[in-house]
């Protein structure tokens, strides 16, 4: 039987920047393929080369037996590729269900008219996948989450041997991802090969039966999932060893390409990357709670009945918090129930209809879409470090802006932040997604004194990138005499638990508090479903 898809000394360049280096790569039929790499390794362009998108320059692609040749995106769907985007691949003004059917020839007769009773199939599909999709809601004013879901929908509606998924979890609550696994056994089982791009490796191990890692644009190993651990595969990402306990990321090579180093512990989920400040992780791998600071009763951030009830589909019923100088305020929560409406508030972006906010005159804010509300692609990452200290005397000479100063900070923030890139003039739309988190995120902390508003800020993020921003985070929370407030809005349940002192979770539009004793992953999973707790307190 001929393999469902084949990679064959692989070599695709960028300019200079060699993004994959004679690569072979092999699908079977049935098959769930982890793909696995840093930020930057070559696990988009690998999946946008199999898709057609991307032409090799050198190297050959098969889809079931068949060379793909020049068809390019055309041919590989009419091979059976199809591809969910880390970058989503919607039109905004077009509806959830409009998408779907842009995209699915049998959603139209041959004269153009709308296909009967697709509708229906539309919506009988998402039922099975478990996916809740706002069919007749304008992409543009969906958030992330949501036009996650409408991408899942549109891959898998059509006849799928291969399927190709660049970090469809990045943005799930953990029982949605259990939910998606569930149905990509089912497209497995049905004869499809799926190739899992991804940087949860937890997840990555639970869902796939093989495991491909690319370091640096070059395959590393190819394993069966069973028999390799999270750790193992963390070395080979990064080429070293991955140390929770003190020392970051460091040690020697994790071995030649194709092997596979000892250890078999679990990846901790944090790391003393940032000093005495970070927090501590147990043996268990669970996060101590932090001791109280002095004066993490003063409050940098309030907001009182707050509603939005216009301007889009989630609205805010009565919100009212306190972010407390030195703290981190977890929200947790399923996509779509007001937490992107909620961050817009705590931002300055968005004016609630009523209610009374009161907020620090600058605030950082990570965007859950960096793309779209993050990052000026044209610009530079220089010129995007601008955007965020352009106001700052230290960065001015009189009326204009000092250029060297933005540089060096830019270029500390390169270092820092592990961004990959040849220099901070380096345009950010040339990043890998994981790369241009890291400026994002970097350049948020610069402008965080008082308070940073951080949604889903480890997206797209490697296993070392994540270690590194999670304790920034636990670090600046507990930094000086006058540390900023942090309220962090994520649906991963590891990152709510391992760095908040409070947590609350928003359903429908309503925030609420988690007493302390129910702060693990059952309780929190349960209020996010709405099983319990789905009231306003």
């Amino acid at each position: 039987m001929a393999g469902a898809l084949r990679l064959s000394g692989v070599t695709r360049r960028f300019g200079p920047v060699t993004a994959l280096d004679e690569v072979d790569f092999a699908l079977a039929p049935g098959e769930i393929h982890g793909l696995l790499g840093e930020n930057g390794a070559g696990k988009t362009t690998l999946a946008r080369v199999a898709a057609g998108i991307l032409a090799p320059d050198a190297g050959q692609v098969e889809i079931g037996g068949e060379p793909l040749g020049a068809g390019g995106v055309g041919g590989a769907r009419a091979l059976g590729v199809s591809m969910v985007h880390q970058h989503f691949s919607l039109v905004p003004r077009f509806t959830g269900f409009e998408n779907v059917a842009l995209f699915d020839a049998a959603a139209w007769t041959r004269r153009g008219m709308g296909s009967p009773g697709y509708r229906e199939r539309v919506e009988a599909r998402a039922e099975e996948l478990g996916l809740e999709v706002q069919l007749d809601v304008p992409v543009g004013r969906m958030g992330v989450v949501e036009r996650q879901r409408v991408e899942i929908l549109k891959a898998l509606m059509g006849e799928t041997r291969v399927l190709l998924l660049d970090e469809p979890t990045a943005v799930l609550a953990p029982q949605e991802v259990e939910g998606l696994f569930a149905v990509l056994r089912q497209v497995a089982r049905a004869g499809a090969g799926i190739v899992l791009v991804a940087h949860k490796l937890d997840e990555v191990l639970a869902a796939a039966d093989r495991v491909t890692v690319l370091r640096r644009g070059r395959w590393v190993l190819t394993g069966e999932a069973a028999g390799v651990s999270a750790r193992e595969l963390a070395e080979a990402m990064v080429g070293a060893g991955v140390d929770g306990g003190g020392g970051g990321v460091g040690g020697g090579d994790a071995g030649g390409p194709g092997t596979v180093g000892g250890g078999g512990e679990d990846v901790p989920k944090s790391g003393g990357m940032v000093g005495e400040d970070a927090p501590k992780v147990g043996a268990a791998g669970a996060e101590q709670a932090p001791e109280p600071r002095a004066g993490d009763d003063v409050e940098v951030a309030r907001l009182r009945a707050v509603t939005v009830s216009t301007g889009g589909p989630i609205p805010l019923r009565g919100v009212s918090m306190e972010v407390r100088r030195g703290e981190i305020l977890g929200i947790a929560g399923v996509g779509g129930n007001g937490q992107r409406t909620l961050a817009a508030v705590l931002a300055g972006m968005r004016r609630p209809d009523s209610g009374e906010v009161q907020l620090p005159e600058e605030v950082g804010w990570i965007p859950q879409d960096r793309s779209e509300e993050g990052l000026v692609n044209e610009f530079t990452i220089s010129e995007n470090v601008a955007l965020a200290v352009h106001g700052s005397d230290d960065y001015r000479q009189g009326p204009w802006l000092d250029w060297a100063s933005v540089g060096e900070t830019a270029a500390a923030l390169v270092r820092d932040m592990d961004v990959r890139a040849d220099s901070p003039a380096t345009p950010a739309g040339v990043l890998s997604g994981g790369n241009q988190q890291k400026v994002v995120t970097g350049r948020e902390f610069l402008r965080s004194g008082n308070l940073l508003v951080a949604e889903s800020p480890t997206r797209g993020l490697d296993v070392k990138a994540t270690i590194a921003v999670r304790a920034r985070i636990a670090a600046l929370a507990r930094s000086g005499e006058r540390p900023p407030g942090v309220v962090l809005i994520s649906a991963d349940l590891d990152e709510i638990l391992e760095l908040s002192d409070r947590i609350a979770v928003m359903v429908r539009g309503r925030l609420i508090p988690v007493p302390r004793e129910d702060h693990n992953p059952t309780a929190i999973g349960e209020r996010m479903l709405s099983a319990r707790g789905d009231a306003a307190p």
